[in-house]
């Protein structure tokens, strides 16, 4: 019988392509869809580019071995599963019901990259833990993608005229509004990264895996 970790990553790589599949299935059934912005809208979106980043990961970590992973893998790796871990919470509190602003109408799809994926990466995270203690400057550097982020897409929507969220949408509320929103984002992403580098200081601590000093684990 295969071994839990042969199956855990089998598991891991049937998750990542599924979020492929997930994702060329939308863009394919967007074409000609009287939504359809273009690809540049598409990947423009927060969803498919965290569904990626996971993908991604969970193929890495199906390939690195545990004894291998560096602080910086374990560090970028619980970054992509914080990042699609906040595309499921906010989709779940905030987007729900506006699959078709989203270009996520079809029912796969959506159910795949909002729901499942978030889930899966969520679920890798914690039953195979960083091995290394992660700090809070380390939890910290986890928001300078959300930042670019959202920088990107105020600069490009007003170049294009168009934006992925009602929350971010410069046109409908004004820059003021869309700045307060995105500090809203921001703090409650800090809290949620300095929450998630604690529970994994903790899973490391009980699952007697490396610590390394706060000052190279930057904390």
């Amino acid at each position: 019988m295969p071994s839990r970790a042969r199956v855990h990553d089998v598991l891991r790589i049937a998750a990542a392509l599924l979020a492929v599949v997930a994702i060329t299935y939308q863009l394919a059934r967007l074409q000609g869809h009287p939504s359809f912005g273009g690809i540049g809208n598409f990947f423009s979106f927060f969803t498919i580019q965290s569904n990626v980043l996971a993908a991604a990961t969970l193929v890495l970590a199906a390939l690195v071995r545990r004894h291998e992973r560096s602080l910086g893998f374990e560090a970028a790796r619980t970054a992509a599963t914080f990042y699609i871990v906040i595309t499921g919470v906010v989709f779940a509190a905030l987007l729900s019901g506006m699959q078709e602003q989203l270009d996520t109408h079809n029912a796969f799809a959506n159910s795949v990259l909002h729901y499942v994926i978030p889930a899966a990466a969520a679920v890798d995270w914690v039953v195979d833990p960083p091995r290394h203690r992660l700090g809070t400057k380390v939890a910290l550097t986890w928001l300078a993608y959300p930042l670019a982020w959202f920088t990107y897409t105020l600069v490009r929507g007003a170049a294009v005229g168009w934006y992925p969220y009602p929350f971010i949408d410069v046109s409908e509320h004004g820059y003021a509004r869309v700045l307060v929103n995105g500090v809203v984002f921001l703090v409650a992403f800090a809290a949620g990264a300095l929450a998630l580098a604690l529970l994994a200081a903790w899973r490391a601590g009980t699952s007697g895996l490396v610590a390394l000093p706060s000052a190279d684990a930057g904390g």
